[in-house]
């Protein structure tokens, strides 16, 4: 053929009309086909990509989701409905075909829990991860600083996700992001003042973007160490949010709010019916502004739910009925050295006691439980004992005034 009659083998363009014309064994192809067998190829992969994460994502129906809870996490039986309801929307929007003709669009809901410290907050959001199969960063709003001060800038948080996910771009935008200690960065006063509050209000606005859902330039090996990286694009749009926090103080503004309601016969009724040993259950929006976080914060964190304390009766249970409960632990641990592990129920309620004396919490069920089990665990592989059983009179001789201190001083 001659090479002014060489044509594209797929459009017919002849070689003038193309900047480019590659020839093949018996076939040529142009620049603008090559072009458009790209996208093409491109399109079919990350369709089949999205195909591969549908498949990934495990999903429930709410009342299925609350029972793979109800298996790690004892109580709350609250917030886990208004959480497995939350994350079932969530992701139901994710897997819903898009449609053009469908001019209704499904907002994500992201999740603010308030709780005192112990009661579970992040316990919840790894279970909910590692139900649905997706990844999870657990990130600590008491390190984020504005841009340009000491300490993390905001996009350090997608960098954790992104590395949960094994720089999986697709996997990372449909993934879980915890912010813990999300009461640490209110607003510390309404007053002015020479000295800039730098990891407060300026970081409840750098969270606002990613709340909303926008693509971010994030860097993928953390902030200002690394200059020279290149920048990675990761859409916030599909990634659930959950916050968390104490929020310690908070129970005076709710209980300020509640007496001011409370004028005359009626309210005053109302107000012997509700119930002092746990205000947060009362806990409202305004109650987060007035706390110090500002309300766009509030706004794109719209299911609210609350942590209610740990009592007797759920700290009991935290230590033996869970699929990961603490005593189940130590059995495992004292049966990998051939000994067999009891304890007495009066010693379980003998460390509940001093728990709940201490206000240890939940955290504070595994520092007792080491206190107590800590000689046998040291002496006994050495020995030829095969059974351990603890009682009452040993767990108080292992809880010593001394021990307990210690215990109290570091909690």
């Amino acid at each position: 053929m001659a090479k002014e009659n060489l044509e594209c083998s797929f459009c017919g363009r002849k070689k003038p009309e193309t900047n480019l014309l590659i020839a093949g064994l018996d076939a040529h192809i142009c620049d603008r086909c090559i072009e458009q067998a790209h996208g093409i190829v491109a399109e079919e992969s990350r369709q089949s990509k999205s195909d591969d994460l549908s498949s990934e994502l495990v999903l429930k129906k709410p009342v299925e989701i609350k029972e793979f809870l109800d298996t790690y996490v004892i109580g709350q039986e609250r917030t886990k409905k208004v959480l497995s309801v939350a994350v079932y929307n969530h992701y139901k929007r994710l897997l819903q075909p898009s449609s053009k003709e469908d001019e209704i669009e499904i907002q994500k809901s992201s999740i603010v829990m308030v709780g005192q410290t112990g009661t579970g907050k992040t316990l919840m959001a790894k279970t909910i991860a590692r139900m649905l199969n997706v990844p999870l960063a657990i990130v600590d709003a008491t390190v984020l600083t504005e841009a340009g001060y000491v300490g993390e800038d905001v996009e350090s948080i997608l960098t954790r996700l992104l590395q949960a996910a094994d720089y999986n771009l697709e996997k990372a935008e449909r993934g879980i992001v915890f912010i813990d200690e999300l009461d640490k960065i209110a607003r510390k006063s309404d007053n002015p003042s020479i000295t800039r509050d730098v990891s407060g209000e300026g970081v409840q606005q750098g969270l606002l973007k990613l709340l909303e859902g926008t693509v971010v330039n994030v860097p993928p090996k953390g902030g200002r160490k690394h200059p020279d990286q290149k920048f990675i694009e990761v859409n916030t749009e599909n990634i659930l949010f959950i916050a968390g926090g104490a929020f310690d103080g908070i129970e005076r503004i709710i209980t300020r709010r509640l007496n001011m309601q409370a004028i005359g016969y009626s309210a005053s009724k109302r107000e012997e019916s509700l119930d002092a040993e746990n205000v947060l259950q009362y806990i409202i929006p305004k109650d987060l502004k007035e706390f110090g976080l500002i309300p766009e914060i509030i706004g794109r964190l719209p299911v609210l739910t609350h942590m209610n304390p740990l009592d007797r009766k759920t700290l009991r249970s935290i230590l033996t009925e869970p699929r990961n409960a603490i005593i189940k632990q130590y059995e495992k641990l004292f049966a990998m050295d051939g000994i067999t592990f009891k304890i007495t129920d009066q010693a379980l309620d003998f460390i509940v006691d001093k728990a709940i004396e201490y206000k240890l919490g939940a955290r504070g069920l595994r520092s007792l439980c080491e206190a107590v089990f800590t000689d046998a665990m040291f002496e006994l592989p050495s020995t030829e004992e095969t059974e351990f059983k603890v009682t009452k009179p040993y767990a108080e001789e292992k809880l010593s005034f001394e021990t307990i201190n210690k215990l109290k001083a570091v909690s």
